[in-house]
């Protein structure tokens, strides 16, 4: 199904004034906007506009009752000058997964996959060139009914906001374990990309950021024993060569950088294992020194490699990574996979073209 709707341009681009020399993480907004409109189940409205405020009311149903999802992904220019997407596929289902979990309506392919393609069309010159940035994609979903009561939406919006982005860390990350709040209980929202999620998990990291440290490694909800993501990233350690990763669960989220981390892993030869974690194991590998390497994934934070994992007023330092640690390696065969710079042997590079024809 092909999906057409208008496109309104800007009348002021602001692509002069950005310094794509220095790009922070997600302050600089691309010139347009794609939107979307679902009343009572029926989809309509559908327009590109300049990006900018929409007027809404105090009595929106998301402002209330957080019934509002969201993604996180990216688009880059190969060498030849096309347009490159990571996966989208994989971030399209997951959305579809977190709206069902807050009982809000399904999006339909061809308005997501359409707005996508067409937006980043618009907007292409906002690509950055950097080795390590890219266009970041937020597409964002959310219940619009004027009314307070507690109770799903019957009218959502659907927005996708795009911007050119540097790296979201830079060096490596202090972090400490986490044993007194939690991220996500096992039949909560965790593996929903919610809102919520993330509004709740910021007075523990702030507690963590007063002490010193850039994240918290979150713990399970129910005894706080076992290790499950960092900040708002998946988790991966190295431990005596084996790369090691918390399995799937309803309280974690399931990254697309981390699913694609353990294939590459496993396509090159590599010992990975995904199983629960125990804290006192990764307490132990960081006293006896067989912990080689700890690093977050996600599609913002890409690779983020782990200096230091605080844990009861102790502080354990990892070992300095150098150029053939494995996060290093993946880190940058994923930028050059996703650049188009290398063939791609997993089929996970789309253009335009084969995003439509072959997803919608």
């Amino acid at each position: 199904m092909s999906l057409t709707f208008p496109t309104i341009r800007t009348s002021k681009s602001r692509l002069k004034e950005t310094d794509f020399d220095h790009l922070p993480f997600g302050k600089i907004f691309s010139d347009h906007m794609f939107v979307a409109e679902c009343h009572n189940k029926k989809w309509d409205n559908f327009r590109i506009m300049p990006y900018g405020p929409l007027n809404y009311s105090p009595a929106l149903a998301v402002f209330h009752y957080g019934q509002a999802v969201f993604e996180g992904m990216k688009a880059y220019r190969s060498p030849e000058g096309e347009i490159l997407f990571f996966r989208p596929d994989e971030n399209y289902n997951r959305m579809i997964r977190s709206s069902e979990r807050l009982c809000m309506p399904e999006i339909p392919s061809e308005v997501f996959y359409h707005g996508l393609n067409e937006l980043v069309k618009v907007d292409q010159d906002w690509i950055p060139k950097g080795a390590h940035d890219a266009l970041y994609i937020r597409p964002v979903f959310y219940a619009v009914d004027e009314v307070i009561g507690v109770k799903s939406s019957e009218n959502y919006h659907f927005v996708i906001l795009t911007c050119p982005t540097g790296p979201y860390y830079t060096g490596e990350l202090k972090v400490r374990i986490e044993t007194t709040y939690s991220r996500a209980s096992r039949s909560g929202t965790g593996y929903a990309k919610a809102a919520g999620n993330y509004a709740g998990a910021l007075y523990p990291t702030q507690l963590a950021n007063k002490a010193g440290y850039n994240q918290v490694i979150w713990t399970d909800a129910a005894t706080n024993t076992m290790v499950e993501e960092s900040g708002t990233m998946n988790l991966m350690f190295v431990i005596n060569d084996v790369l090691i990763t918390p399995s799937l669960s309803a309280s974690k989220l399931a990254g697309v950088t981390r699913d694609s981390i353990l294939h590459i892993a496993k396509h090159w030869g590599m010992e990975v294992e995904e199983r629960n974690v125990k804290l006192t194991e990764i307490v132990e590998a960081l006293e006896n020194g067989t912990m080689q390497e700890a690093f977050g994934t996600g599609t913002a934070a890409n690779v983020a490699p782990i200096h230091v994992i605080g844990f009861q007023g102790r502080d354990y330092e990892l070992p300095k990574q150098t150029e053939n640690a494995f996060g290093k390696k993946v880190s940058d065969y994923l930028a050059d996979l996703k650049n188009g710079r290398v063939e791609d042997p997993f089929g996970w590079i789309y253009t335009g073209e084969r995003m439509i024809k072959e997803l919608v």
